[in-house]
């Protein structure tokens, strides 16, 4: 997992909507949010982005981060 900067919306429900983020680089915007589930690790969201690709954002609150991880499409089988 790989830290990264991210925009984010925060609403008052506790949803979190990342917008876009900058890695390796580059400066992706989001296309679209998918499934988000909450653990010990934080919480994760998949997010695709305009090429297409999917990843995984999670938000570790307790460090006030974001990290990233490049997610193939058999890792998404629930």
């Amino acid at each position: 997992m790989d830290p990264i900067e991210v925009t984010a919306r925060f609403d008052e429900d506790g949803t979190i909507t990342p917008l876009e983020f900058r890695w390796k680089g580059g400066f992706y915007r989001v296309q679209s949010t998918g499934r988000r589930w909450q653990d010990g690790e934080g919480a994760h969201i998949l997010i695709m982005v305009a090429n297409g690709r999917i990843y995984k954002l999670t938000f570790k609150s307790d460090k006030g981060r974001w990290y990233i991880e490049h997610t193939r499409p058999e890792q998404l089988a629930v």
